[in-house]
């Protein structure tokens, strides 16, 4: 969902980066630059039938508060979360939960 903003350019996932670099990583490491700016980063998923999609979100949202990525010393005006509308588990729904979300939309095509 961020390769057109990262001008065709696809980016590692967060729960690809924990695998491959472990727990000991800087908001660096997972966020990239986009067009005009915009901060960019994938939370992934586990391999194809193994786990959980909707721990994946948790993982990486909770890794990314961690990490300071939502402080305002960062300067966010807003996060977009892309997120399935087929909501299977909780996990899915994590964005909208715990006011991490004050406005919601849905984009359909």
């Amino acid at each position: 969902s961020t390769r057109l903003l990262l001008g065709g350019l696809s980016q590692k996932t967060v729960l690809d980066t924990l695998r491959t670099e472990g727990e000991d990583l800087d908001l660096d490491d997972l966020v990239k630059t986009g067009f005009k700016g915009t901060r960019c980063v994938e939370s992934g998923g586990p391999e194809p039938g193994v786990g959980c999609a909707g721990r994946g979100i948790i993982t990486s949202i909770n890794l990314l508060e961690q990490l300071g990525a939502y402080s305002e010393s960062i300067g966010l005006d807003y996060a977009f979360y892309d997120v399935l509308g087929d909501v299977v588990c909780g996990g899915f729904a994590m964005p909208i939960r715990d006011g991490k979300a004050k406005e919601i939309y849905i984009v359909v095509s």
